[in-house]
């Protein structure tokens, strides 16, 4: 049996679910921007003990001190736009034997529905757990003082740079929230991202008895790029699908169109030929060029400069992805 196992944000669904989540109160886009930044600075710097993703864990406490509930993540569950093909291509892939998992940072309450209308089985996905509701029942106002702080200086500057988050963030995350309930709460939030996708993805290879280099793996952002990487090292199918510059230089190859159906050649190619056998028809596919907003292929595995790629890569990723294509 052939496994393949999808990112859930980008592959598979549009939206950004916590980005939609932060933009429920009054100037949370603009903090969600910036937090999300932030994750990505932590992640190029190497923090110890930190994961790309890890914003999942970040913006926890603006949540509670906001008032969003688990509900209003299932509630933009059932709204979430699909990603063109999506439905389509997972139907296929189950109805010719394959076995489907789904790996995603989002909340559970949210990747789990996602899954549930894509007919992926819940046992076959991994995603993080977020109990908002209880974590929200344990907090008092003295645990929100640092939170009304930082949320005022955030929307209240104009200007914000790298040294300024950095600095700012910093005190506030790794000085400041310790000293509150929500700093201990808040360790109960461990985002699958970064190295836990690897992990997870792991689990999922030896319960299956199927070594990496089995696997199909499509991701599209920083959080994925361990995982691509894992994959194609081993000599899996690492596939970057409307990626940002985070994931694309760690995957086997490349897919940019508002249709993930596109893939569907390819998976059969891995079928019957494995990675040779998917080289031969991507190089085919980049030599004949996309058509308009579909099917552009690139062979990535081995090339230096993926400046063209990237580039096409990053326009369709903002037609399909909308807001969202501008976060890490």
């Amino acid at each position: 049996m052939s496994v393949i196992c999808f990112d859930l944000e980008g592959p598979l669904a549009t939206q950004d679910n916590a980005y939609e989540l932060m933009k429920l109160f009054p100037g949370g886009g603009k903090l969600f921007g910036i937090i999300s930044r932030y994750d990505d600075l932590l992640t190029l710097e190497g923090k110890a003990g930190y994961e790309p993703g890890d914003t999942l864990a970040l913006i926890a406490p603006f949540l509670v001190y906001h008032k969003i509930k688990e509900r209003d993540i299932s509630t933009l569950a059932r709204k979430a736009t699909l990603t063109g093909g999506a439905a389509a291509l997972v139907s296929r892939l189950s109805a010719q034997g394959w076995n489907v998992f789904c790996i995603s940072t989002s909340y559970e309450q949210y990747a789990l529905h996602i899954a549930h209308r894509l007919n992926i089985f819940s046992q076959n996905v991994a995603c993080t757990s977020f109990p908002l509701d209880e974590i929200s029942r344990m907090l008092n106002k003295e645990d929100f003082r640092p939170l009304e702080a930082i949320e005022r200086d955030i929307l209240s500057i104009l200007l914000v740079n790298d040294d300024w988050i950095k600095k700012q963030l910093g005190r506030f995350y790794w000085e400041e929230l310790p000293k509150t309930n929500m700093g201990s709460l808040l360790k109960q939030v461990r985002p699958v991202g970064g190295q836990r996708k690897v992990e997870a993805l792991k689990r999922f290879a030896q319960a299956r008895s199927h070594p990496l280099s089995d696997w199909v793996v499509v991701g599209d952002s920083i959080t994925d790029f361990k995982m691509l990487e894992a994959v194609d090292q081993a000599g899996g199918l690492a596939i970057a699908f409307n990626a940002n510059e985070y994931a694309l230089p760690y995957a086997t190859m490349g897919l940019a169109s508002t249709h993930i159906y596109d893939l569907w050649p390819v998976l059969e190619s891995w079928k019957k030929g494995k990675r040779s056998a998917v080289e031969k028809l991507v190089k085919g596919k980049e030599k004949a060029g996309g058509n308009g907003d579909r099917g552009h292929f690139h062979w990535l595995a081995g090339i230096e400069d993926i400046a063209a790629p990237l580039d096409i890569h990053k326009r369709i990723r903002r037609i399909v992805r909308e807001e969202a294509a501008t976060l890490g």
